[in-house]
């Protein structure tokens, strides 16, 4: 989740935040009614309300729609904006939107389950006419040379440090992408679009897309890097290509196993495939026939591993007793307090004091209580 410093910092991407206000400017008019998916701390909201929609939805499942509620009151908008914690798949309303408006994406709109989340509400909470923003983002990748980004993400555990030798976690790292800030002084080829996401229309939420880059100089390939163009409206956008400083997203860059030197006018290929399970993405890339994967950049142990088969049969640990022992007195209606009473009773050794255990019941009452 993030913290009010992180939405700090995305306020202050005005690029974004000045795009996004132009687009709503378009769209909204006095009897609109919005939807703000993933609202946070309630921007957008304020500013549909503020042009005169009729009324605003904001949904978010995190605590920082609080403080949307406190800047509604202090703008004197809270007649027009609802503010719901949850998430949006749990959530029906009344009347359909004739605006949605989102900004869920990650450093890429591949994000957790930012496109199902979209295409649901799209579905459920829009009406035939009703409008998206964003509309559509471009996926754009290019060939980058930087040593710097290599050498910090994949080097520290090829090098010897203090007579240790630290390669068996190398492998990791050259399987995990990172979030970095290139300029277009790095990148060695021309972009080339691997998608379009056109949240009009889009249904799956995954990626396979392949390319062949142009080396338009001489250079050291160090793997792909990978940015939007977001279209909100007519005319209106932003993109967090290299050289957009201010883009709080940044770009993907995907190390290459090995770094591959380029003569100007070679070519090199790159099949690049983005699989979302559960609640994540898992991502492979393939370059000169060697295959990398987010799966292989996970630390995993492999007595856990057959705790996920089918024909596992699973037993509760103390955790889960506790916690099911917990659940079981909510249902009977029982008061926190008495439930933290009961819970340090009844797990003695388990249970460090009645703190933990009023902590413990505590949490469990704010993720499962219906109100």
């Amino acid at each position: 989740m993030y913290t009010i410093a992180d939405y700090a910092s995305m306020m202050a991407d005005f690029t974004r935040i000045d795009a996004y206000a132009s687009a709503l400017r378009q769209v909204v008019h006095d009897g609109s009614i919005v939807v703000d998916l993933g609202a946070g701390t309630g921007l957008f909201s304020l500013l549909a309300a503020r042009m005169g929609a009729q009324r605003v939805y904001a949904i978010e499942p995190d605590d920082a729609i609080h403080v949307g509620r406190l800047l509604a009151s202090a703008n004197a908008l809270s007649d027009r904006i609802e503010f719901i914690q949850a998430r949006s798949t749990e959530v029906s309303l009344p009347v359909r939107a004739s605006v949605i408006v989102s900004d869920m994406r990650g450093t890429l709109p591949l994000f957790e389950r930012h496109l199902p989340v979209i295409a649901d509400a799209r579905e459920r909470l829009l009406s035939d006419e009703g409008v998206m923003i964003p509309r559509r983002d471009r996926l754009w990748a290019a060939i980058v040379e930087a040593h710097g980004v290599y050498a910090d993400h994949v080097v520290p555990w090829r090098d010897r440090t203090h007579g240790l030798d630290m390669r068996p976690a190398q492998d990791l790292l050259a399987n995990t992408w990172r979030r970095v800030r290139l300029d277009q002084r790095q990148l060695l080829s021309r972009a080339e679009c691997l998608a379009v996401v056109d949240y009009r229309k889009i249904a799956g939420p995954n990626l396979d897309a392949e390319a062949t880059w142009t080396a338009t100089r001489a250079g050291t390939a160090h793997g792909l890097c990978v940015w939007f163009d977001a279209e909100l409206a007519d005319g209106i956008g932003f993109s967090n290509a290299p050289d957009e400083a201010g883009a709080i997203h940044g770009q993907a860059f995907f190390p290459f196993a090995a770094p591959v030197a380029l003569g100007e006018g070679e070519s090199i290929a790159v099949r690049i495939q983005a699989t979302l399970v559960g609640d994540d993405y898992v991502w492979r890339w393939t370059c000169q026939g060697r295959s990398q994967s987010t799966l292989y950049g996970v630390p995993l142990d492999a007595k856990q591993l057959p705790k996920g088969a089918a024909s596992h049969v699973p037993a509760l640990n103390i955790e889960g007793e506790m916690d099911l022992f917990v659940l079981s007195r909510m249902r009977e209606s029982m008061p926190v307090g008495d439930i933290a009473r009961d819970l340090l009773d009844r797990f003695p050794s388990a249970v460090r004091d009645r703190n933990a255990a009023l902590g413990r019941a505590g949490d469990l009452a704010r993720k499962y209580s219906k109100d």
